[in-house]
């Protein structure tokens, strides 16, 4: 009758774990090589031999050298020298292997048995929560992720630099750029002036766009994303948690055929219109431009989300349209607590990923009638911690004479818009002057003529 995986013994080597043990025993420098590779008490099938392997990492803690004769006191001390093996047991640990000469060898045997039983228990983990009802499935999934992650984790080692090696690496990376004559060391944003003062979007870091509703906020982070996946190939994704992804890609036609938003709705297009189109069509259809279109997402479905588009379609960069949109699994938080999880959850996604991630915010109504700054950042204070760079959108109030006319408002084809950098960690902050051009949702530097 064939053996099923229930029936099999987990997998493990008792001589390799003695053979560890042994090296570490026989010589003081072996321990360097078993915390290389993180291997922990747990890492041992035997516990005879986890309890042995706690005790030379308490010893190695104080500073005392472990051996034989120390290891056995010790676990005297603790009341473990039996589930140990008794002191025969630690004695004839030495006898395994003539030295520790072959410890990186043992050490990461014993580690990677220890991974294949974490996989068989994740592996029964998953049919139990797959079996119970009051876990949501998103829920689940986030929380196999998670455990998968942790997993690999733990196959690579935490190391230490003497700052002399970093120092070199630092200097590749200048002198890279010294020969590139370009400052522009992370994603361009087609702003010049704002390039210029972030050096371009960076890897690993949380960026905040924050406006009033209307303002433009969608619309500038299309404008950025469709240059980087349109005409610099950079596969972006945006999650749109408030526009359909149709409602999306007119904007996006409109914005890059230079076509009139309400012609497009409307269908009233003339044949030049319709020929703009026709010709932006070929840029659009082929850009690496994935849209995430999940109305009331939560934070563990938009992690998952974009792990996947990492793995698959190699992402460089996230945008979120927008922020209070995002729901939290437990809805009896606060929602300033929700907020404040969600804001480190994509902190950490940015980390994780290695990629920047860029999140539309809503401004409390204290910004509706003053330029706003970090404190007008709805619902939590922990957004403005957590960003490594913050950009607001602000329309500023036109001056008027006591002599000026009152004139009936009318449509305004460009609006002076500021983009002000409120906070930027590793760089300075500042105002750069766009305007918008509102019948095609976009945005351009201000006209020199009218930049004073």
């Amino acid at each position: 009758m064939a053996q099923t995986v229930k029936d099999k013994t987990p997998p493990h080597d008792d001589e390799l774990e003695k053979a560890a043990l042994g090296s570490l025993l026989a010589d003081n420098e072996a321990i360097a090589a078993a915390v290389q590779v993180h291997l922990r008490p747990n890492d041992f099938y035997s516990r005879a031999n986890n309890r042995v392997y706690e005790a030379v990492l308490s010893l190695d803690a104080r500073g005392l050298r472990p051996d034989i004769q120390t290891v056995v006191q010790e676990l005297k001390q603790k009341g473990r020298l039996d589930e140990a093996g008794g002191a025969s047991y630690v004695s004839s640990l030495t006898t395994v292997i003539p030295s520790g000469a072959n410890i990186d060898y043992y050490a990461q045997s014993v580690k990677n048995y220890s991974l294949k039983r974490s996989l068989l228990k994740l592996a029964s983990n998953i049919a139990v929560n797959a079996y119970d009802e009051s876990m949501d499935a998103a829920a689940a999934l986030e929380k196999i992720q998670q455990q998968i992650f942790e997993l690999s984790d733990t196959r690579y080692s935490f190391s230490s630099h003497k700052i002399g090696d970093v120092l070199k690496e630092a200097i590749v990376i200048i002198e890279n750029v010294m020969k590139s004559k370009n400052p522009i060391t992370g994603i361009s944003t087609s702003y010049d002036k704002l390039d210029q003062m972030t050096s371009g979007f960076q890897n690993d870091e949380f960026i905040v766009i924050g406006a009033r509703p209307s303002v433009g906020k969608t619309a500038l982070a299309l404008n950025m994303a469709s240059n980087m996946a349109f005409y610099q190939k950079i596969p972006i994704a945006f999650f749109s948690l408030e526009m359909s992804e149709i409602a999306l890609v007119n904007r996006l036609i409109s914005s890059e055929a230079e076509v009139n938003a309400q012609n497009l709705r409307s269908g009233f297009l003339s044949s030049g219109d319709f020929k703009n189109i026709v010709d932006s069509m070929g840029i659009i259809h082929e850009a690496p431009f994935y849209i995430v279109d999940i109305p009331n997402m939560e934070i563990a479905k938009l992690r998952t989300q974009a792990r996947k588009l990492s793995a698959q379609q190699g992402i460089k960069i996230i945008f979120i349209d927008y922020l209070g949109l995002i729901g939290h699994d437990n809805k009896y938080l606060p929602r300033f607590e929700q907020i404040s999880e969600i804001s480190r959850s994509l902190k950490s996604l940015a980390r994780e990923l290695h990629i920047p991630v860029v999140v539309l915010c809503q401004l409390n109504r204290d910004a509706q009638f003053e330029t706003p700054t970090l404190a007008n950042l709805r619902d939590s204070g922990s957004i403005e911690q957590d960003a490594d760079l913050v950009m607001f959108l602000n329309r500023p109030q036109p001056k008027k004479n006591k002599n000026d006319k009152e004139d009936k408002p009318g449509p305004v084809d460009r609006i002076p818009t500021d983009l002000i950098v409120a906070k930027q960690r590793n760089g300075p902050t500042g105002i750069i002057n766009l305007e918008l051009v509102a019948k095609y949702a976009k945005f351009a530097p201000l006209s020199k003529s009218d930049d004073n």
